[in-house]
């Protein structure tokens, strides 16, 4: 049954990342792979649901908590991004692989993030492969994480918007109050923070353990990968963010450091 379902799965991503890259390919874009991530996951978890055979509870609540995150990333994605030129990080890799551009984001931008999604979404495929115990305390407690990380992620990135939006001084984009007070990245952690919510989910299945490695790439990616680094790497040489940084915590929310 397992393996079914991660067969099935890996399928399914290939044909979705394909598809994705070569739109992207028309717009010259790679941005789009920013979209596709939180859509991916629906589609695992949609393509796992229809596999299952009977439906159980836990199957029913972490389908529908992963499709209100994924699709909620992709409109704020989308929105974020539509009438505006490629994301400057995917600009600096076509610069840097010239004419390997076309090879190499698919490979190193569409197959890898399928590959990291995959891997990501593992305890939601091992929810779908066994009906497991009933619902516990570690189930509680998992849909409270994912509704505490939903809850702070999707608050960033409003106040985000609105701030960019409306900030008076568009030369220095640097948002400094709300949850990125205590936070220079509240919208990952709130990311990482539902991961965890999605794994406690799966520790009462079969397997369900395994998932731990979810919560922890996300959490590792984010922190120090292909998230905070590369986005602080953009204003690495503003004054007003290097001060914004020495007061406030990257990743985990806490009070701003005295001076």
């Amino acid at each position: 049954m397992l393996s079914y379902h991660l067969l099935i799965s890996a399928a399914a991503l290939w044909i979705y990342m394909t598809a994705f890259y070569f739109a992207a390919r028309i717009r010259n874009d790679n941005s789009l792979a920013d979209v596709a991530w939180g859509l991916g996951f629906v589609l695992l978890a949609f393509v796992n649901l229809a596999a299952a055979g009977a439906i159980t509870l836990r199957q029913t609540a972490v389908t529908l908590l992963v499709t209100i995150w994924g699709l909620r990333l992709a409109v704020h994605v989308y929105s974020r991004s539509r009438g505006k030129p490629e994301d400057f990080r995917y600009a600096e890799m076509r610069r840097k692989w010239g004419k390997r551009a076309p090879l190499f984001s698919y490979l190193r931008v569409f197959l890898l993030q399928g590959v990291l999604l995959y891997i990501i979404a593992i305890p939601v495929i091992l929810i779908h492969t066994a009906p497991g115990a009933l619902f516990g305390i570690t189930d509680a407690l998992g849909i409270f994480l994912w509704s505490a990380g939903f809850a702070v992620e999707a608050a960033a990135d409003a106040q985000l918007r609105r701030f960019v939006r409306f900030r008076k001084s568009p030369e220095n984009p640097i948002m400094t109050g709300g949850l990125w007070r205590f936070s220079r990245h509240p919208n990952y952690f709130g990311e990482a923070l539902l991961w965890w919510g999605i794994f406690l989910l799966a520790v009462r299945v079969p397997g369900g353990w395994a998932g731990v490695i979810s919560p922890l790439l996300i959490g590792f990616l984010l922190r120090f990968v292909s998230g905070v680094p590369l986005l602080e790497r953009k204003y690495a040489d503003n004054p007003r963010f290097r001060e914004y940084a020495a007061r406030t915590n990257a990743f985990f929310p806490w009070f701003e450091k005295r001076k």
